[in-house]
């Protein structure tokens, strides 16, 4: 049906934005031009993306206007591809990766700018600006490429409808209000941010982890900013006309060029940028000088045990062990001992009778548990299909896990066996979780270094215990670590976070694999010995698997930016990183980012806490019914870029753990 005219009002109309696509065919161009505009329907302004070839059509193809709780497809776009071959990192679904340029008005869509939640600019060095918007229900848009400038007009165009409040956190991210005094007035519960909006926060994080999390946290920030103004004070929004704000170069509100060449809305007459130095010297989104990146050294296995050890056979000093152990690993022929201090199984200030004691005990508890599946005949099981599916997903993993290996090859093994029984009886441990695929993974090298099967079952549940969330169905543990993985990254090197948003990458997600299973399919079987001793050590910070991923994905910066990498590409050079990864390098990366993470006086406070440095003040523990104003003190305390605390508390470097 035709548009009546009078209910069509064109605002603003930009030609040259383009979509990037996917095409995997040579054949398939990977751009597709289009318009921008903002649009009056019946009265309801909207902004809308629609290709060249579409020019003539009333309406776009594809309309973003679901809110949250309304019926229609489950969200399908994580999967994480967890293959059962384990041979290929894939990511999110994409139905219309393979779309050929004819059908391009399938990527067409239009959004109720009430619906618009936020808009974040950005720019990468040998690219053009370009945009990234989330709707208030988390659906993402493709990233709008301007390769003709015309975003400070687009900014421009939709203030004549909404007002745009610059985060302080990320002075990249606009979040998106109505022309509402009212909207002041809104409860933290209506603003989603505290315990009743967590859900939504973690369900959106996915499509834009840094947008979702920090334009979040933002909201607060400005809420009692804009509340605490006296009447009669300038507007308690800050938007990208407000001329109290300073001049901001290329045209680009709130937008600090980060390790870039810098250039025109216009991509006119590039000059470079010898005010930043690509040398050593990280600024972060947030324009917090990171200093250098010092130089680490590994140190030696540790190789004596017995010294550490009094009359009674106790460890004089865990915590000199723990920092041998993550300077330099564990030698070969002490593992079977350390490790089972490293996982709980021993305590560390129990007597050599103590664990003669505890072993029995441990022993008599596994093989009753073992008991309890063994004694499940045939015909009950099948009475059991959560049982029978356990058994068939362990049978069929376990023929596959490390037969390279020679305590795992060839046909009718006994290592193959007790990998099988370990995981049966886990099941009967921890039934509610049960077996899900990758916890083999994480057995056979245990099993391989106890040689024993009740040893490692205990150093199994000692794993999990780290562990077990990765597993859950819900995944929102994953979820959680992928947003801190962005966190890190964007503070380590904004420049990289958006060369990966603009090829659809910024969610991170073909890390997946690494953190499921702690790099265990990326590095050779006596490599991730070391890195998971290394890790467990506990030093020198929490998440210090998050800052080996870190330390991966920053070395191969080099490799994506400045390439011709989309998607599909950048899938299949991660991908090819499995077992071509120096793991000396690549854990002496982890520890010198941190350091210099930790040496930065300014650190962003969300990174903080990703890393454990952040210790609540005495008055967040000491109100005993303040939850949620304990909250909302902490994000207050997440200052704007270029403040500085006094407070000894805040300063990460006064909470660095000690090691050497």
């Amino acid at each position: 049906m035709e548009q009546n005219v009078e209910d069509y009002k064109l605002i603003f109309e930009k030609e040259g934005v383009y979509l990037h696509t996917n095409a995997k065919k040579s054949s398939q161009d990977t751009t597709i031009p289009g318009f921008i505009r903002i649009v009056e329907r019946a009265g309801v302004p909207a902004l809308e993306w629609s290709p060249l070839e579409d020019e003539g059509r009333s309406t776009p193809a594809v309309l973003y206007t679901k809110k949250d709780g309304e019926g229609g497809e489950e969200d399908t776009n994580f999967d994480p591809g967890y293959e059962p071959d384990w041979a290929v990192i894939s990511t999110v679904k994409r139905d219309r990766e393979q779309v050929p340029v004819r059908d391009s008005g399938l990527w067409s869509f239009s959004l109720p700018l009430s619906e618009l939640y936020s808009l974040r600019r950005a720019r990468f060095s040998l690219g053009r600006n370009f945009l990234v918007l989330t709707s208030r229900g988390g659906h993402p848009l493709p990233a709008l490429h301007f390769h003709r400038g015309g975003t400070r007009e687009l900014f421009s165009a939709l203030q004549r409808y909404i007002m745009l409040d610059q985060s302080p956190v990320d002075g990249r991210l606009f979040l998106a209000y109505p022309h509402d005094s009212g909207a002041l007035s809104q409860s933290f519960e209506k603003l989603q941010l505290l315990d009743d909006g967590g859900a939504d926060l973690v369900s959106r994080f996915i499509h834009d982890p840094y947008a979702t999390t920090f334009g979040g946290f933002s909201k607060v920030t400005n809420f009692f900013k804009a509340a605490l103004k006296p009447p009669g004070s300038p507007a308690h929004f800050r938007t990208a006309q407000d001329p109290s704000l300073p001049h901001q170069c290329d045209e680009e509100p709130g937008f600090e060029l980060i390790n870039c060449v810098r250039d025109d809305d216009n991509n006119n007459d590039k000059k470079s940028n010898s005010d930043v130095s690509l040398s050593g010297v990280c600024l972060s989104a947030q324009g917090v000088e990171l200093g250098p990146r010092p130089d680490v050294t590994r140190g030696q296995p540790l190789d004596q045990w017995d010294e550490f050890l009094d009359p009674e056979g106790r460890v004089k000093n865990p915590e000199k062990i723990k920092e041998l152990v993550f300077r330099g690993g564990v030698t070969p022929f002490l593992r079977k001992e350390v490790w089972k201090f490293l996982l709980g199984f021993y305590p560390w200030d129990s007597t050599a009778k103590e664990r003669e004691d505890i072993l029995r005990l441990k022993t008599d508890e596994y093989f009753r548990m073992k008991v309890q599946w063994k004694s499940v005949g045939e015909e009950q099981e099948m009475r059991n299909s959560l049982l029978r599916g356990y058994r068939s997903l362990i049978e069929r993993d376990v023929s596959r896990t490390d037969r390279h290996n020679t305590f795992f090859s060839g046909n009718d093994n006994p290592g193959l066996t007790l990998l099988h029984d370990v995981l049966m009886t886990y099941c009967m441990y921890n039934f509610d979780l049960g077996y899900v695929q990758g916890m083999s993974d994480l057995l056979s090298p245990l099993l391989f270094v106890t040689q024993n099967e009740v040893e490692s079952f205990w150093c199994l549940t000692g794993f999990m215990a780290l562990l077990h969330q990765n597993f859950e169905e819900s995944q929102e543990a994953m979820k959680k670590q992928l947003l801190q993985l962005s966190i890190l990254l964007k503070a380590l090197d904004p420049e990289l976070c958006d060369f990966l948003d603009s090829q659809d990458s910024g969610s991170l997600c073909f890390c997946f694999r690494w953190l499921l299973i702690w790099f265990k399919r990326e590095f050779s079987f006596e490599d991730i010995l070391t890195m998971w001793e290394v890790i467990w050590s506990g030093l020198p910070c929490d998440n210090f698997h998050l800052l080996i991923a870190c330390s991966i994905l920053v070395s191969q910066r080099g490799e994506l930016i400045g390439s011709d990498h989309d998607f599909n590409t950048i899938l299949k050079h991660i991908n090819e990183l499995t077992m071509k990864l120096d793991l000396q390098t690549v854990l002496r990366g982890a520890e010198s980012i941190f350091l210099q993470l930790t040496q930065c006086k300014e650190l962003p406070l969300k990174v903080q806490e990703v890393l454990g440095l952040y210790i609540p003040s005495s008055s967040e523990e000491e109100s005993p019914d303040s939850s949620q104003a304990s909250e909302t003190q902490r994000l207050l305390a997440s200052s704007p870029p270029g403040a500085s605390s006094s407070s000894s508390s805040s300063s990460p470097a006064a909470r660095v753990p000690c090691y050497p």
